[in-house]
């Protein structure tokens, strides 16, 4: 409710936002969000034999047909960093762990 207020402040009064503002307000969105339980809870979903463990076809169509449509390419690249066993059943909390490190530098 606080960030809210601070953000309507801001819009009405079509101000500069102060770095020390601007740092507060990041730092407690970034507090808010956490992409590796969201992606955990909305994988989770998909395993209907709730053992951790779905398809790798499954997880391609629905990044490519539902919400935020990922491209083949895109896919690809996710994909990659998961570990596939042959018959195509991938741990879903390995892949969400590995897809949501930090970058590095290298």
């Amino acid at each position: 409710l606080n960030t809210q207020l601070q953000g309507d402040q801001i819009a009405n009064r079509k101000a500069e936002v102060d770095f020390s503002t601007f740092l507060t307000i990041m730092y407690r969105q970034m507090q808010q969000e956490d992409p590796g339980k969201e992606i955990l809870a909305a994988l989770a979903m998909m395993d209907k034999q709730k053992k951790g463990f779905i398809t790798a076809s499954e997880l391609r169509a629905k990044l490519t047909r539902l919400g935020e449509k990922l491209s083949e390419d895109e896919v690809d690249d996710l994909l990659r960093e998961a570990k596939i066993a042959p018959n195509g059943m991938m741990k879903y909390e390995e892949f969400i762990h590995t897809i949501t490190l930090p970058v590095t530098d290298d």
